[in-house]
């Protein structure tokens, strides 16, 4: 009989049945470096992440899952990929539940992100490097530089 060794990983239902271990920023200022994208680099793969939009100015916020996503390059096979979050104020902040190890943001002045994580190490992520520079994360904009 072949014994089963259990371990934490993507496909492991208890990794995600469990609370996650929590994580939280705030005051993430997107639009004050030169790119005006902010990243966040999450110790371990996500369950879920809450994000917050409390921009001063009413300027949406984007939210993806590589720099290029969120910059908004278009082109033939190069669609925006990113979500953007309109202020908080009256709609609340968004859940999504993800396996991801990076965020990136871009347009507020005023965002947070409170996540969940797992018992899971980014390296399980084994994405292509060009679609994601530490190849620990699904980029969802396949084709942006």
């Amino acid at each position: 009989m072949a014994a089963f060794k259990y371990h934490v990983g993507l496909q492991n239902v208890g990794s995600y049945q469990v609370s996650g271990r929590p994580w939280a920023s705030g005051s993430i200022n997107c639009r004050a470096n030169a790119l005006g994208i902010a990243q966040l680099d999450f110790p371990n793969v996500t369950s879920f992440v809450v994000i917050s939009n409390l921009d001063s100015a009413d300027n949406n916020l984007r939210v993806g899952f590589s720099s290029g996503g969120v910059a908004g390059l278009t082109g033939p096979a190069l669609e925006n990929r990113y979500l953007e979050l309109p202020p908080t104020t009256g709609s609340g902040p968004v859940r999504l539940e993800l396996k991801v190890t990076q965020l990136f943001l871009s347009g507020s002045d005023n965002c947070s992100v409170i996540a969940g994580l797992t018992g899971i190490p980014p390296n399980t992520i084994n994405e292509v490097k060009a679609n994601s520079p530490s190849g620990s994360n699904w980029s969802g904009s396949s084709g942006i530089g």
